[in-house]
C-alpha cells in the first residue's frame, strides 16, 4: 500500500478549523496510507491536534500561513495580494510535489483563479470544470459538469468535458463505458443553440467517448447518463433549481404534517428519506466536486462543510489520486486530437 499525501485549507470555509479537522481525523483513520499537510493557523491548529492520538499526530505536518482568504474576497485581489494564504499554499503543495492533492472548504472563486494559475491545466484542455456526481433512479451517479467554473463554454470545450467526465465515471465509479450525453432543450438533432449542435457534432465523431446524444433537464436524475454535459451556467442552475425543489418537498412535508396525527405519522416516515436526498443532492457537501483539467487533482468541499462531509470530500481526492485522474485525462486527450 502505497503512501499518498493531502493538502488541506482548514481556515477558508464558514466553519471553524476544528470542524474541519474531525473530518481530516476520520480519514486518517479509514486511510492508513493516508498523510496529511495542514495549511493554516499553527497556533489554532496544535490547539485542536493536542487532542488526537499520537499514531495520528505523526502522520500530520503542520504548514503555518499568516493569511486566510475570505469569502468576499475577489480573485483578482487574492492573486496579487494573500501569497501567504492556507488555500494558496495546499495548492503549492501540489505544485511542487509534497501533496498528490488539495481540498478547500473556501472561496470557489479564489479556488479557481489560484489553481488555474499555479496548477495550469493539462495540454489540450482549454479550462477547468467544476464536476460531482448525482443521484439518480436506483443505486446509480451521474456526473454533471460544469457546476459553475465557466458559465460560457463553446463547442470544443464541451468536448473537453465529456472527455473529463468520462474518465471521471471510468476511473471512479469503475463504469467501463460511461454513456456521456449532452443536455440540451430537447433530444431531436434540430433543437439547441449552435455551440449545442457544434458540440454534439464534435461528440458524435468521437471514438473515444460513448456519446449517446442529447438528453433534456428531467434526465439528468432517470439514469439516463452516467456523465451529462452543459455550460457552467446551465450546470449550476440545474444544479441549484434542483437544491431548491428538494427544499420545497421538506418543507411542504412539515408544513401539511401539522394537519393531522395521520399526516405527522406520513411524515415522520418521508422527512429523513428526503433529508438523504437533499444531502446528497448538494455534491460540494456530500462528496466534494473536484476542479478536473488541471495539472493536479483539487477538491472542493462545500463553505459550511461539517467534519463528514469534509471527510467525503478527502476520500473523492483520495479516489482521483489512486485513479490518476488527471494522467488519463491527457492521454484520452492526445488520443483524440490525433484521431
Amino acid at each position: 500500500m502505497s503512501l499518498l499525501t493531502i493538502a488541506l485549507d482548514v481556515m477558508g470555509g464558514d466553519n471553524p478549523p476544528s470542524i474541519i479537522l474531525s473530518g481530516a481525523i476520520s480519514a486518517l483513520q479509514t486511510y492508513p496510507q493516508l498523510q496529511l499537510i495542514i495549511c493554516g493557523d499553527a497556533l489554532t491548529i496544535n490547539r485542536v491536534l493536542a487532542e488526537v492520538k499520537p499514531s495520528f499526530a505523526k502522520r500530520i505536518t503542520v504548514l503555518h500561513c499568516q493569511e486566510v482568504i475570505s469569502m468576499s474576497d475577489k480573485p483578482s485581489f487574492v492573486l496579487r495580494r494573500k501569497k501567504d494564504a492556507s488555500m494558496r499554499r495546499a495548492i503549492e503543495c501540489v505544485a511542487t510535489g509534497k501533496a498528490d492533492a488539495c481540498v478547500s472548504a473556501g472561496n470557489t472563486g479564489a479556488l479557481f483563479a489560484l489553481a488555474s494559475y499555479i496548477l495550469k491545466t493539462l495540454p489540450g484542455i482549454d479550462r477547468p470544470a467544476l464536476v460531482s456526481a448525482l443521484p439518480t433512479l436506483g443505486k446509480e451517479k451521474v456526473w454533471l459538469l460544469d457546476l459553475g467554473a465557466n458559465v460560457n463554454n463553446d463547442a470544443e470545450t464541451l468536448l473537453q468535458n465529456a472527455v473529463m467526465g468520462s474518465v471521471l465515471a471510468n476511473k471512479v465509479e469503475h463504469i467501463p463505458r460511461p454513456r456521456v450525453a449532452l443536455l440540451n432543450v430537447g433530444e431531436e438533432n434540430i433543437k439547441g443553440n449552435a455551440q449545442i449542435k457544434a458540440a454534439n457534432d464534435l461528440l458524435k465523431q468521437s471514438s473515444n467517448i460513448h456519446y449517446i446524444g442529447y438528453v433534456e433537464g428531467h434526465d439528468i436524475f432517470a439514469n439516463k447518463a452516467d456523465v451529462v454535459v452543459t455550460d457552467g451556467f446551465t450546470g449550476n442552475v440545474a444544479l441549484k433549481s434542483s437544491e431548491g425543489l428538494l427544499k420545497l418537498m421538506l418543507s411542504e412535508v412539515k408544513r401539511v404534517s401539522n394537519q393531522s396525527l395521520k399526516n405527522r405519522i406520513l411524515a415522520a416516515i418521508a422527512l429523513p428519506l428526503l433529508k438523504r436526498i437533499f444531502l446528497k443532492m448538494k455534491p460540494d457537501q456530500y462528496n466534494g466536486a473536484s476542479l478536473i483539467g488541471l495539472q493536479g487533482i483539487v477538491v472542493k468541499s462545500h463553505g459550511n462543510a461539517t467534519g463528514h462531509a469534509f471527510f467525503h470530500a478527502i476520500k473523492q481526492a483520495i479516489d482521483e489520486v489512486e485513479q490518476q485522474v488527471p494522467e488519463t485525462i491527457r492521454t484520452t486527450i492526445e488520443s483524440i486530437m490525433l484521431e
